[in-house]
Order: structure tokens, then sequence, then C-alpha cells
């Protein structure tokens, strides 16, 4: 069926998740964590995700931003930098403000001015949504921002895809679904979603049962893959 709505995930997707650590480390007062920025952030971001996972397994979920926050202090003490506290509040200020990638407005746009149904399916708290949603200034071209907290539990489980057809009433083959994560897109194909894995790091493809529809190196063909 021809796709008519497009889910993208929110963290490595539409925003840099290595952003906050890249400009701490260029700011006045924080010189410690201009050598260690790119370890901390690859720390930082792999133990966010790994406390999802292993939550979802244990049936013991969290708000996101305490998990984000878990990751972050996991990640100080592995690069050594666990004591400096004014680094910790500057990084986690600058979570709540992530740039988005260069292609990400003109691609939202143009999939609106086509007629496309859009919104974000995160792991994301909605107050931590909402903030980088609008420090990005990409509001207006979102139908909607829809978290895991209306169900309690973590991507790749079902009852996060299912959240898409409950809003915008969709058959799963006419949703194109967008991860950084390659992962989440495969499970997203698994569920049955039409998928696209970005995977800007050129990492190789996970070994599960499923795998991307398709594979890009940033978002700029969306709307193409879209059928505009």
């Amino acid at each position: 069926m021809p796709i008519t709505t497009c889910i993208f995930d929110a963290y490595g997707t539409l925003f840099d998740v290595a952003a906050a650590a890249r400009q701490a480390a260029s700011e006045p007062g924080f010189e410690a964590l201009q050598q260690k920025w790119p370890d901390l952030a690859n720390h930082w971001r792999l133990k966010q995700l790994q406390y999802t996972w292993l939550r979802a397994v244990a049936d013991a979920h969290a708000d996101f931003w305490d998990i984000t926050q878990d990751g972050l202090d996991w990640a100080l003490e592995a690069t050594g930098l666990d004591q400096h506290p004014a680094l910790r509040q500057r990084l986690l200020d600058l979570y709540w403000e992530l740039q988005a990638y260069p292609e990400v407005p003109e691609m939202l746009a143009t999939l609106k001015a086509g007629g496309m149904q859009t919104a974000i399916l995160s792991n994301g708290s909605p107050p931590m949504l909402d903030g980088a949603v609008q420090s990005a200034g990409i509001s207006g071209v979102l139908d909607d921002i829809l978290s895991v907290e209306s169900v309690g539990v973590f991507k790749p489980h079902a009852k996060v895809y299912d959240l898409v057809a409950q809003r915008f009433g969709c058959q799963r083959d006419e949703v194109l679904f967008v991860s950084s994560n390659g992962w989440d897109a495969a499970g997203a194909s698994g569920y049955g979603f039409v998928t696209a894995w970005v995977n800007r790091a050129n990492e190789p493809m996970d070994r599960l049962p499923w795998q991307p529809t398709h594979v890009l190196s940033d978002l700029t063909s969306i709307p193409e893959l879209a059928g505009l």
C-alpha cells in the first residue's frame, strides 16, 4: 500500500545525541572534556540504550530522563570525569536542546507539503521530547509526538509500535518508520512497518531475525522513499 505516515525515532535520528558533549567541550571551564568528549558521548548513548533494554526485560520501567542521567553518570566515571559536578549539570542541560541534523527541517517540511502524516515515536519522556522539538524549531512540521511513557515499556516492544495505528488509524504497511538504531528499524520491520535505518556511522547490520527495508546514510531521501 502507499505510504501515508512517516514516523521518526528522535534521539540519534532527528537529534544529534553527541551534540551535548561536543558543545560542552568547546565551552570555558570544561577543558577536561576536550579530548574525551567523543568517548563520553559514545559511552553515554550506549548505556542509555542498554538500560532501556534491561529495564524492559526486567519489567522495571523508569522515566527516560532518569535513565539518561544514569547513563551519563556511568559515562563520566568511565572517562574519569565524575568529579566535575558542574560538567554533569551542563551536559544534562544541553540534552534538553540537542541540535537537529542539518537536513531535518527541509525533509520534514517536504513530507508535510506532500500530505504525509508525520510524528516522532520515541523512548523519550514527553517533556524531553517537547524541549528538543521546540529547540530545533520543528513543531510545525510534526503532527504528533508519541512517547513510550503512555504504555510503560521501551522499544522494540510491540506495544510501542501499536501507538502509531492508535493515533493515525493507518495500516502497518502504510507506515515508513525511520530510525538511526539498527535494532529499532529491525524490530519495526518485524512488526510490519516499512523501515529505513539511517546508518550515519556505517555500522554492520545487526544479527536479528528481521532487517530494515532500506539503509540510508542520512535523511535526505526520506521523501522519495515515501513516494513523493
